[in-house]
């Protein structure tokens, strides 16, 4: 039951009650919430709704079930399988599992849970299947604050104490100790008896987070994302709805839980785009963050180092309020920044990895400590072509060249996931053994790293190469305890990890990404590579970190702008070149996007589309388009953009509906995505 009807139902399609659902209601704040949010993003409520209740069995009674949980120390006969299971159990913090969930998720038979359970390790319990989570106390004492953090935490809990909805943006160089502050509201949130939400980009992120969350409340709060059970996701939605659940941390999913009282949604690395989710439901987890609260009555804390020009912008009109921290903390120092001029370089054939950063990696080992080299390419290598005849191996089902992975042995489309075995001869010409990859990647970069560091301990972070937020979580911890010399990363590598031994950051190819189209190419490359350097150094000591960019384009805006440190000036200009052009966010964008599985279907009906925009043209807006997508094929469906740009303050999403209504009658089997506030031009 959504609300009141209008009196118009037919009383004969009435039918009886089967039986009633004891699960908790939405309140009133999240049901506008979700109604709002489909308005803004041209969704029916139906999806809306869904998107709200991703919890297993909602419908189904609470009753009690058999629950595993740890009992005592570990046997004395410990075997892999064995501690699998209890890996599983200590990732979890400890959570109870049912007894065949756990087995499935540490990979071993019922057979090794029943016997860690006989031998006591294990204890099985019958428990509640909605229990109440610790409570975390707010007033444990918390990590001291330097003089600036305690001034940002002091604002934060004013902000909180405050009646009403207020946005922040937290704004602090690399290892400046954002978390620290941000904790510090949320323990206000908790002293209210109201609850809190942090968005986390990356569920890698959250063992470490979760760690410091329970040093400063002493409990773990609730978890949630993808790799979560199913007993926890009902669990978590159960308590959130009860206030049985003072804080979460989750992926932007988690935005959508039914919270009795929130007041704080802390957004972490605000400016990540992970948190634009670009299939199924068009949104950005930061704006509709900002919507929740606003309807709520909450506090909104958007944190980054690097933050979007969005928020810079409305920081900047006083939308919303900036509090920065210009250093780092303690002893620690910001990276010395340098560019090494590949064109100034006597570059080896097949060899990515200068004179320059080779040494400085040797000079790294010899005083123990790490070395981090970027290169934001999955794979091997991104292109392979035949030395024969020049063609070049691309998708069967996209239109996108296939990226050889030598760790999986195959070839993979990053589009749509399609694989095939590396060819030993061309399919053009038949010419064997002249299939060549061309380009580095990251396996690339770590095959030479092996060749010319080979006593290294190398470790490669990407994330086609972590089956599991476990493994992820494993590899990520093993190299901060020192266990690795040399990180070979992608943008996973970028996303707030702390390596305390960490000392030299070596960009490989700098200009990847500074060039295209897309409005946010500057934007992105900066925010990246800033983030990246931002990773060396952060422990303070006797060496000062160092961040080395190879590039060809040392001269290049982006770059100068990263060297010279003049951040706030990257993005007063940032903002000016956006609002001379009328772009986001001085203006509106709307993209829209139609697939067929025949291009000339798709291509004549957006041709009719396009014919008649009177209702665009009503709000100042125009139509751009349609033209086929830079990727104009993927999944075997070809696929045309059109995009609009209307003024700011337009009402781009009555005129796209009204404009939409009078369109010709779709063809069978045509999908049509509209995506407000679009991040990607693909």
């Amino acid at each position: 039951v959504w609300g009141p009807g209008a009196g118009d139902f037919d009383l004969a399609r009435l039918r009886m009650v089967a039986r009633l659902v004891d699960a908790p209601p939405l309140t009133p704040a999240m049901m506008e919430f979700l109604t709002r949010m489909g308005e803004y993003t041209l969704t029916p409520l139906p999806l809306m709704l869904r998107m709200a209740t991703r919890a297993p069995d909602l419908d189904q009674p609470p009753s009690a079930r058999r629950i595993i949980h740890r009992a005592g120390d570990p046997p004395a006969r410990m075997t892999d399988a064995r501690a699998a299971v209890l890996r599983v159990i200590d990732d979890h913090g400890g959570a109870g599992f049912a007894p065949g969930e756990l087995a499935q998720m540490a990979g071993v038979s019922a057979g090794v849970v029943q016997g860690l359970v006989k031998a006591g390790t294990l204890a099985e319990t019958l428990a509640p299947r909605d229990a109440p989570y610790p409570r975390l106390d707010p007033d444990l004492p918390g990590k001291p604050l330097a003089p600036d953090q305690a001034a940002a935490a002091d604002s934060l809990r004013a902000a909180m104490r405050g009646a009403g909805y207020g946005t922040t943006l937290l704004r602090g160089v690399t290892g400046s100790g954002k978390t620290e502050v941000y904790l510090e509201a949320v323990a206000e949130c908790l002293r209210q008896g109201r609850q809190a939400l942090v968005l986390l980009p990356e569920i890698a992120l959250s063992a470490e987070f979760l760690q410091r969350v329970e040093a400063r409340f002493g409990a773990r709060p609730g978890e949630w994302h993808s790799g979560i059970t199913r007993t926890e996701r009902r669990r978590l939605w159960t308590m959130a709805a009860q206030n049985h659940v003072g804080m979460i941390v989750g992926a932007r999913s988690a935005l959508f839980l039914p919270f009795a009282d929130l007041g704080l949604i802390v957004v972490d690395e605000e400016h990540d785009s992970s948190y634009k989710q670009e299939d199924g439901v068009y949104y950005n987890a930061r704006d509709m963050a900002v919507l929740r609260a606003s309807i709520g009555g909450a506090q909104v804390v958007l944190a980054s180092a690097t933050p979007s020009v969005e928020s810079w912008v409305n920081a900047a009109t006083g939308k919303y309020r900036r509090l920065d921290l210009r250093a780092r903390y303690g002893s620690a120092e910001l990276p010395e920044m340098a560019t090494i001029d590949l064109r100034q370089q006597e570059m080896e054939k097949g060899r990515w990895i200068s004179p320059r950063l080779a040494a400085e990696i040797e000079a790294r080992r010899a005083r123990g400590e790490q070395s981090l080299l970027f290169l934001n390419r999955r794979g091997y290598a991104p292109v392979t072509t035949c030395r024969a005849c020049g063609q070049q191996i691309g998708c069967d089902h996209c239109d996108a060249r296939m990226v050889e992975h030598r760790f999986q042995n195959r070839l993979v489309c990053h589009q749509c996931g399609e694989t095939k075995p590396i060819p030993e001869t061309c399919p053009g010409c038949g010419t064997e053994g002249k299939m060549t990859p061309v380009g580095p990647g990251v396996e690339r970069l770590a095959e030479e790293v092996a060749a010319r560091f080979p006593d290294a301990r190398a470790s490669v972070l990407s994330s086609d190469l972590f089956h599991s937020a476990r493994a992820l979580k494993e590899a990520i911890a093993e190299i901060g305890a020192g266990e690795t010399d040399i990180i070979i990363g992608t943008q996973l590598v970028a996303k707030g990890h702390n390596f305390p031994r960490l000392t030299l950051v070596g960009v490989i190819d700098a200009d990847l990404g500074l060039q295209g189209a897309d409005l946010r190419a500057a934007e992105r490359s900066f925010q990246l590579m800033r983030q990246v350097a931002g990773r060396a150094g952060r422990e303070g000591g006797e060496a000062r970190g160092l961040a080395l960019l190879q590039t060809y384009q040392p001269d290049h805006p982006v770059i100068r702008a990263i060297l010279s440190g003049q951040d706030e000036e990257f993005w007063d200009a940032e903002a000016a070149g956006r609002q001379a052009a009328g772009m986001p966010p001085f203006g509106r964008l709307a993209g829209i996007v139609l697939s067929h599985p025949d291009q000339p279907v798709v291509e004549d009906y957006a041709r009719a589309l396009a014919r008649d925009t009177a209702p665009l043209q009503a709000i100042g807006g125009e139509l751009w388009g349609p033209a086929p997508a830079p990727i104009a094929r993927i999944r075997a469906r070809y696929r045309v953009r059109m995009l609009i740009r209307a003024p700011r303050q337009a009402p781009v999403q009555g005129a796209i509906s009204q404009w939409l209504r009078g369109a010709p009658k779709m063809p069978t089997n045509l999908r049509l995505a509209v995506d407000i506030d679009p991040m990607s031009f693909l």
